[in-house]
């Protein structure tokens, strides 16, 4: 798999400490992990060997459009999608990507705790969570929500200041992209504790499991 972290906009600071998590759950779990912020790796034939490409808090326009090209290529031929928390802060003016990660982001208030309701409760990313999840980091309000993503964790806007997407704020989502692999996302991981969380590390694990095709 893997791991870019490009950014032209907000550097995260917990971005070195999810790369080592991520890295780290590589070789624990025995796969590959390639990390890289050099969108030069994104032309048409880089990304074959890859069974997974994930995000991690990409911010702003990383691609040129050699570089969309051959990311849209790669998915349009089978590859599968993680994006964590500012991926979905990423190529705001590619309509293709936004659909891919399933929403684009609206904005944030500050970082506090909130309660995450736990809405696929068999799904494997999320199966290890309990109904309601009381943890604390930066919650993004979405516009352009794809209406073909399955929601795996919504937001409960009464449990914390700043929400605006409503009753059903999706927080934590996947689908089939339809051409044979999938996309799945994650608004969670802004923060560098979330990396050492144990419920987060693990929601971050099964996620990729489950983009490998390695859970079900």
């Amino acid at each position: 798999m893997l791991v870019f972290y490009k950014t032209d906009g907000f550097w995260h600071e917990s971005i070195p400490t999810g790369r080592t998590f991520i890295e780290d759950l590589g070789e624990d779990h025995d796969f590959k992990v390639t990390s890289t912020k050099d969108s030069d790796d994104f032309h048409r034939d880089d990304l074959k060997g890859y069974d997974l490409v994930v995000f991690l808090n990409t911010t702003g326009n990383v691609f040129d459009e050699k570089e969309q090209e051959g990311f849209k290529n790669y998915i349009e031929n089978g590859g599968n999608f993680f994006g964590i928390h500012a991926a979905a802060d990423t190529e705001e003016d590619w309509p293709w990507f936004v659909e891919l990660v399933g929403g684009y982001f609206d904005g944030h208030p500050e970082v506090q705790q909130a309660e995450i309701k736990l809405n696929m409760p068999d799904h494997p990313a999320v199966s290890h969570l309990p109904k309601v999840w009381t943890r604390t980091d930066e919650w993004y309000n979405y516009i352009n929500l794809n209406p073909e993503m399955e929601v795996l964790l919504y937001l409960d806007e009464n449990s914390y200041e700043g929400g605006t997407n409503g009753e059903e704020h999706p927080i934590a989502w996947f689908r089939e992209t339809g051409h044979g692999g999938v996309s799945i996302y994650t608004g969670l991981g802004h923060t560098i504790q979330s990396y050492i969380e144990p419920s987060f590390q693990e929601h971050i694990l099964k996620s990729i499991l489950f983009a490998l095709g390695e859970e079900k």
